[in-house]
Parts: C-alpha cells; structure tokens; sequence
C-alpha cells in the first residue's frame, strides 16, 4: 500500500493515466493525494472529474483556484473565461452531483501519520497549523453551506491582502481562499501580491516568495503544494515540495510517494 500525491492536472487525462501506470497504482490498496486544480487548461476535464469521482473513496483532492472557478460559473455567479476548458463538464448530465462533490472538498488535508499538509498555494508564513487548519474550516463550512452562491459572488479580488485575524464576512473568507489557493509572492510583512505568476528569479523588487518568510510552522511538518508552474524547485526543497511541474503547457506531471519521498515524473501527453 502506497500513497502518491499529485501535482496540478488541470484537465490532462491522458497524462494522469500515464502516471497512474507508471507508478503501478492500485485503487485496492493505494491513495492519491491531489494538489488542486484538477480541471481546466487541458482538454479532458470531464474525464479526469469523473474518474477521479468514480475512485474518490481512495482519493483526497483540496480545492484549487481553478476548481473553485468551475464551482462558481456552474453556480452562475461568474462567467467563462476565454481560456478556460471545463464546458465539458457544465454539458454533462451529471454536473450537478460532480460540482456538488468538488464543493465539498477541503481546502486543507493534513496527515499526522506522515506529518505532512497539502494545499493548492501553499501555506500562509504567519499562520501555525492549528491556524491554517481552523481558518480552512471557516471557509469550507461557508462553501459547504446553503448560502454558498452569496460568497461565490464576491469571492474574485485580491483585497484584503494582509492576514488580520479581526476581518470579518467576505473579506476574511476571500483572504483565506487567496492565501490557500492563490499564493505565491509577498513582500517582508507579508503582503499578498497575487497578480505575479512569475518565477523567483524575475519576481520585482521588494516581493519574495511565500515560503522565503519566516514559517510559524513546525520546520518537520512537510507542505505538499502545486500552482506554481512558472517555479522551479527541487523535491525537495527543504520541506517544500512543490508537486506542480507544467502538465497542462506541455511539461510534465508528477507524483510523490509519502513513504519515502521517492519522485515520480511523466512527459506530458497533452
């Protein structure tokens, strides 16, 4: 028994089942850990959704930027972007029980067995682990809620853009979903700048990556994160291991395994 968590596959079936082959998973006896951003950029969304769907008792997924943008056009409180490839999915028949369980996901998995957590973004440097997993649940009960169309509606922005534990309503609910699910530069108080997409090397004077903060995190409690396509990192990286390696432009997809940290990589299909 294994368990692998994934980078980004952003719609790229193919090379998800490449992967999965290359890795010998086994539904019976293995776990997969996604990274977020499941869907879109790729031209296979609905493919991916649904067998991910068809095996979700052996997986974990936490919510990217780009599923929570598929939750809101199908809530109708957003419209398509030109670039994005999910209409597959809004054309299927079952859209309402798929959107219903992507809604569901949390926007943090932490495992005491491999002290190891997994966001989308990452983890905001001035938060602890109790923090980060508290201020998660916040949002996920407000997703997970009756009322979730209200929120979807101003969810987009990127004010406020420093942590104040007194924000309340929507500004401390958009916060939390831009540090989870958005992050990547900051500048030394911790400022959010969520309009780079960059890599470290040509981020502007004064920004720095995230996890270039000092971390009220334990430094033994590995962050298992993607959506920095454009960063470049080792795995791992001290305790970083930025799983997303550019599937969806053509670059690769990739998989670690928890137990021994052995790395996984396939040439994309797509």
């Amino acid at each position: 028994m294994a368990t692998y968590a994934i980078g980004d596959v952003q719609g790229c079936y193919k090379t998800l089942r490449y992967l999965l082959k290359t890795i010998s998973f086994d539904p019976k006896h293995d776990h997969l850990w996604f990274v977020g951003d499941v869907i879109n950029r790729g031209m296979d969304s609905l493919a991916v959704l649904n067998y991910l769907y068809d095996i979700q008792d052996r997986c974990v997924i936490v919510l990217g930027n780009h599923d929570l943008h598929l939750i809101a056009v199908f809530a109708g409180t957003t419209s398509l972007n030109p670039e994005d490839t999910f209409m597959d999915i809004l054309e299927h028949d079952n859209v309402d029980a798929l959107c219903a369980w992507l809604r569901k996901k949390p926007l943090l998995h932490y495992d005491n067995q491999f002290n190891a957590l997994m966001t989308h973004a990452g983890l905001y440097p001035l938060w602890n682990l109790n923090t980060a997993k508290r201020l998660a649940k916040e949002v996920e009960a407000v997703l997970q809620g009756k009322d979730y169309k209200s929120f979807l509606s101003v969810l987009y922005g990127n004010e406020p853009n420093l942590w104040n534990e007194n924000l309340t309503g929507y500004n401390r609910t958009r916060f939390i979903v831009n540090a989870f699910t958005r992050m990547r530069m900051m500048n030394s108080n911790g400022h959010l700048e969520l309009d780079y997409k960059g890599g470290i090397e040509d981020c502007p004077s004064g920004l720095m990556p995230w996890f270039k903060l000092p971390s009220l995190l334990d430094h033994n409690t590995r962050i298992i994160f993607g959506h920095w396509a454009q960063c470049v990192l080792p795995i791992p990286y001290q305790n970083l291991y930025l799983l997303d390696t550019g599937c969806a432009w053509g670059r690769q997809l990739t998989a670690l395994r928890l137990e021994d940290d052995k790395v996984f990589t396939v040439e994309s299909l797509e």
